[in-house]
């Protein structure tokens, strides 16, 4: 990685421009970094999914955000920079009482769990949810989303520090799975029924104990892939349990879909942000010239929630 000074593109009509004053910093950023993520054609090549800051120019057609506003936005590449163009349906307000370093770490995290976890797999209260890499940006999000909206979560993460921050986050049961199966405490937990949703990030040998872990009509959704892009599948038993399997990756979505999701996140999630039942956990802030340094602890595994750069200071 390197800095280097460059001009922004043109607006185009439905954008806005903003100064970033912080972003943060996600796997697809290590894997673009390592050329296993390429951009799409139209993106910017430059390394960053989500920013905060406040906007300092808008197209001629956008009508909703004004220049002077602070907020929190999806950014199609780019983010690692002094300011960014993105779509004025990806911005989000800053919650209340939120810094600018807070809310950097809201965008590409909940709209990957609300467009996954509740869109896709249709998480409703009530039901149950396993959660796996619980103590990461993407589940720990997930857990508290869930948990706060009425279901009943369990988790797995690597370590005994990382099971504790799991409940802390709100789930109800964590386990390490370094230490032992998920597959029998789960069962047990649920009296042998299964949870309703399994949020996969690790692919491989764990997707067929997922499929033991189901219940019946239950949804399993991938969003990232730890233990490997193959594994080989009981197709019976999806059919035996009519599961229904899913998943997508956030960045090559359209612009109308990813401004679904911010709509849906505005009315149903930004409330519970500005009233103080949801958080997001910081591992750790470094500041712009410390991005290496930031990519470093990201592939450790040893964080616990987002990792942020300050870009301002």
């Amino acid at each position: 990685m390197q800095f280097s000074e460059g001009k922004l593109a043109y607006l185009q009509p439905g954008q806005v421009r903003i100064k970033v004053h912080a972003a943060g910093v996600n796997g697809p950023d290590i894997k673009q970094r390592m050329g296993a993520y390429p951009p799409p054609e139209s993106a910017s090549p430059i390394l960053g999914l989500e920013v905060a800051g406040v906007i300092i120019a808008v197209a001629d057609d956008v009508l909703q955000w004004q220049v002077g506003d602070p907020v929190c936005a999806l950014v199609p590449g780019g983010g690692y920079a002094e300011a960014v163009n993105t779509f004025a349906a990806h911005c989000l307000p800053i919650p209340n009482g939120w810094s600018f370093i807070q809310a950097a770490g809201l965008p590409e995290t909940f709209f990957t769990v609300w467009g996954n976890v509740f869109m896709r797999a249709g998480l409703k209260a009530g039901e149950t949810v396993l959660v796996h890499g619980g103590s990461g940006g993407i589940g720990s999000t997930a857990i508290q989303l869930a948990s706060q909206l009425g279901a009943k979560v369990f988790a797995t993460s690597g370590s005994e520090e990382k099971r504790q921050f799991c409940l802390s986050q709100g789930a109800s049961f964590a386990l390490n799975y370094h230490e032992e199966s998920f597959v029998e405490p789960i069962l047990t937990l649920t009296d042998n029924v299964g949870v309703n949703v399994v949020v996969d990030i690790a692919g491989g040998d764990f997707i067929n104990e997922n499929l033991k872990v189901l219940a019946m009509d239950g949804r399993m959704v991938s969003i990232a892939m730890q233990r490997g892009p193959k594994a080989t599948v009981d197709i019976f038993r999806i059919m035996a349990k009519r599961i229904v399997w899913t998943g997508s990756t956030l960045r090559p979505q359209s612009v109308a879909a990813k401004a679904k999701i911010a709509s849906e996140l505005r009315q149903h999630v930004w409330p519970l942000l500005d009233a103080g039942k949801l958080n997001i956990a910081i591992d750790k802030v470094f500041l712009f010239d410390e991005v290496v340094a930031a990519h470093q602890h990201m592939e450790s595994g040893l964080h616990k929630g987002k990792i942020i750069l300050n870009i301002s200071n």
